[in-house]
């Protein structure tokens, strides 16, 4: 079993910058590929970023290319979410989540991919 725990939300303002971290404990977290979603009141959980355990294969959702940027420390089993040029539309709960099956070159990104999930870190921006 991995344990995930999300931090590093807040309200921000629109174009402003921040960044989530996600901390793994138990499991080969290194060898799981890992993702982020988001939630927005109202709405189903979707595909925000996602990465590889080997080579540092990443997608993006449109959305959010060219504003956000996921990596990973494998060697500290965390996972990060840098995301720049903040829109109101942003606004929502951030999930990381990590996936146990994908070769180490995939990069999943369905919601049923993943086995592991965080608790969550609300986002807000504002206008």
């Amino acid at each position: 079993q991995v344990q995930l725990v999300e931090s590093g939300g807040g309200l921000v303002q629109a174009g402003g910058s921040l960044r989530l971290s996600c901390a793994a404990s138990g499991g080969a977290f290194s060898m799981y590929a890992v993702g982020w979603f988001r939630q927005a009141p109202g709405k189903e959980r979707e595909f925000v970023a996602a990465m590889s355990w080997r080579g540092g294969n990443t997608n993006y959702a449109d959305s959010v290319k060219g504003r956000f940027t996921i990596s990973r420390d494998s060697a500290k089993n965390m996972v990060y979410l840098e995301m720049n040029s903040l829109k109101p539309e942003d606004t929502a709960v951030y999930y990381c989540a990590a996936d146990r099956g994908t070769g180490p070159y995939m990069v999943p990104i369905r919601l049923a991919d993943f086995d592991f999930w965080g608790q969550g870190t609300q986002v807000t921006v504002s206008s």
